[in-house]
C-alpha cells in the first residue's frame, strides 16, 4: 500500500453487519459508545483528586493507594489486544456491552467497598472491564461509518477522551468536596453506574453488530504472551519507582523482550500456517502502522504524565485545593474543545501536516510552561500560566484523533479489530512509562522544589512531542475521504 495517499476502509460487505436494521438514527449509535468510552478514560484520571480522602477514610497504606491508580492502567494495558480480538470473533457490540456491564459492576464495587485491599481487587476488575469495551469501540467507529462520517465519528471520540481526562480532575475535586450523600469519596466511582446502566441497555437495541469476516478459533498461547510481555513491562513501571526499583523490576524488564520476541515469532508462525493471530504479522508491513503505534505511544507517554506534575505543582507546589486545581485544567479543556472540532476537516485538507502541527503546538505549550514557571516559581501568579495551558490544549485537541484516524483508515477491514487493540495498548503502555519516566525526573528534581520539578519534567515532554511531529514524514501525505 502506498504511504502517499490515505485511503478509507470499504464500508460495507466487509463488516459483516448482522442487523444493521436496528441502527435507529444515524448518530446515537455512537452517542452510547463514546459514554463507554468517556467513563473508561475519566476513571484513569479522577482518582488523583480523591486518592487523599480515600487513604483517610480506608486507613490504607501509601502501596495500597498506589495500586488503585498502577492496578487500573496495568489490567488495562495488558488485555486490549485480546479484548479488540474477542470482539472479532463473538461480536463487537456484544464485547463491549459486556464490558460496559462488568465495568458499571466494579465501578460500583469500588464504591461500595470498605478496605483499601478490595478496593485495589475493584480496580484490577475495572481495568480488565476497560480493555473489553474500551478496543471495540474504535472497531464499531471503523466498521459504522465511512468517509467524512468517520472523521467526525473519530474526532468525537478524541473530544470525549480528552475531556474525560482533562475533566477529570475537576469532576472528581468537585465530587469529592460537594460529599452528595455523606458518599465524598465514593462517588468518583458509583457516578459510572446511573450512565453505565443506560448505555448497557441502549448498547444493543441502537447499534449495529459487527464481527471479523473470515474469524478463527482465539490465539490464547498468543494472547498468554502478549499478556506476559506487556505485564513484563508495565508492572515495573508502574510500581518500580514506590519502591526503589528491587531486583525483582530488573529481572521483569529483561525477561520482557524475550517474551515479545517469543509472541513475534509464535506471530508469524501462526500466519505462515494460514491460522488466526492475535496481530497479524503483515501489519507492520504498512510504515503507516508501525509509524502510528509509535506516534501514539510517545504521544500518550506526555498525557497521564503532564496532568500528573501539573495537578502536583498545582495542589503542593502552590497549595491550591482540589477544586481549584482542577479550575486549573479547565483553561487547556477550552482550547482542546475548540481544535478537537476542527481536526477532521483540518485533516481532511492537510493530512499528516496537521498531526506535525499539534504536537509543535502542544511541545511550544510544554516550553510556554516552563518559562512561566520558571519566572514564578512556586509563588507569584498563576495567570501566568494561562498561554502554555492553551497551547498545550490546542495541540491535544489537534492530535488526540489524528493518529488513529490516519492509522485506521490504511487498515483492511478484517485488521479492524487488531489494530484498534493495538492502538489502544499503545496509549495505556505509552501513559505506564511516561509516568514512570517523568516520574523518576520530577521526583529526583524535587529536592529543588516543585517549580524546578515541573520545568524538568515539562521539558522532557517538549522534546517527546518534538519526535512525534519528525515521525509524521513517515506517515501517509494527505487524507482522502
Amino acid at each position: 500500500m502506498s504511504t502517499d495517499t490515505l485511503t478509507p476502509i470499504a464500508p460495507a460487505p466487509a463488516p459483516v453487519l448482522t442487523s444493521p436494521s436496528r441502527a435507529r438514527g444515524h448518530w446515537l449509535p455512537l452517542l452510547v459508545i463514546l459514554a463507554g468510552t468517556f467513563m473508561m478514560v475519566l476513571d484513569f484520571f479522577i482518582v488523583n483528586i480523591a486518592l487523599p480522602s480515600m487513604q483517610a477514610g480506608l486507613h490504607a497504606s501509601s502501596g495500597a493507594i498506589e495500586w488503585v491508580v498502577a492496578g487500573y492502567g496495568l489490567t488495562t494495558a495488558v488485555f486490549l489486544i485480546t479484548g479488540a480480538r474477542l470482539g472479532d470473533r463473538w461480536g463487537r457490540v456484544r464485547m463491549f456491552t459486556i464490558g460496559l456491564a462488568l465495568f458499571t459492576l466494579s465501578s460500583a464495587a469500588c464504591g461500595v467497598t470498605g478496605s483499601a485491599q478490595l478496593l485495589v481487587v475493584a480496580r484490577l476488575a475495572q481495568g480488565a472491564s476497560a480493555a473489553i469495551l474500551g478496543p471495540n469501540v474504535l472497531a464499531i467507529i471503523g466498521v459504522l461509518y465511512d468517509g467524512a462520517d468517520r472523521a467526525r465519528a473519530l474526532a468525537a471520540y478524541g473530544m470525549s477522551m480528552g475531556f474525560a481526562a482533562v475533566s477529570g480532575q475537576l469532576i472528581g475535586g468537585a465530587l469529592v468536596e460537594a460529599n452528595l450523600f455523606g458518599l465524598g469519596w465514593r462517588m468518583c466511582f458509583l457516578i459510572n453506574v446511573p450512565i453505565g446502566l443506560l448505555a448497557v441497555l441502549a448498547a444493543p437495541r441502537l447499534i449495529p453488530e459487527s464481527r471479523a469476516p473470515g474469524r478463527g478459533g482465539l490465539d490464547v498461547l498468543g494472547t498468554l504472551l502478549a499478556t506476559g510481555g506487556l505485564t513484563a513491562i508495565v508492572l515495573p513501571l508502574v510500581d518500580g519507582r514506590a519502591h526503589g526499583w528491587p531486583l525483582w523490576t530488573w529481572l521483569s524488564l529483561a525477561a520482557a523482550p524475550l517474551l515479545v520476541g517469543a509472541f513475534a515469532l509464535q506471530q508469524r508462525r501462526l500466519a505462515a500456517a494460514g491460522k488466526p493471530a492475535l496481530i497479524p504479522p503483515g501489519l507492520f508491513e504498512s510504515r503507516a502502522f508501525s509509524t502510528g503505534l509509535v506516534a501514539q505511544m510517545l504521544f500518550w507517554c506526555g498525557q497521564g504524565s503532564f496532568f500528573l506534575v501539573l495537578s502536583l505543582y498545582l495542589q503542593l507546589g502552590r497549595g491550591l485545593s482540589a477544586v481549584h486545581a482542577g479550575l486549573v485544567f479547565t483553561i487547556l479543556a477550552v482550547t482542546y474543545v475548540g481544535t478537537s472540532m476542527q481536526a477532521p476537516a483540518l485533516t481532511e485538507r492537510h493530512g499528516r501536516r496537521v498531526l506535525a502541527i499539534g504536537a509543535l503546538v502542544l511541545a511550544a505549550g510544554h516550553l510556554a510552561l516552563l518559562l512561566a514557571v520558571s519566572e514564578i516559581g512556586d509563588g507569584g501568579s498563576i495567570w501566568a500560566l494561562v498561554p502554555g495551558l492553551m497551547l498545550v490544549g490546542a495541540g491535544m485537541g489537534l492530535v488526540i484523533s489524528t493518529v488513529p484516524a490516519i492509522v485506521m483508515a490504511t487498515m483492511k477491514p478484517e485488521h479492524v479489530g487488531a489494530t484498534s487493540g493495538v492502538l489502544a495498548t499503545m496509549q495505556y503502555v505509552g501513559s505506564a512509562i511516561g509516568v514512570a519516566v517523568i516520574g523518576v525526573l520530577f521526583y529526583g528534581a524535587l529536592k529543588h522544589g516543585f517549580a524546578s520539578a515541573f520545568e524538568l519534567s515539562v521539558g522532557a515532554l517538549a522534546v517527546t512531542l518534538t519526535a512525534v511531529a519528525a515521525l509524521t514524514r513517515l506517515l501517509p501525505a494527505t487524507v482522502r475521504s
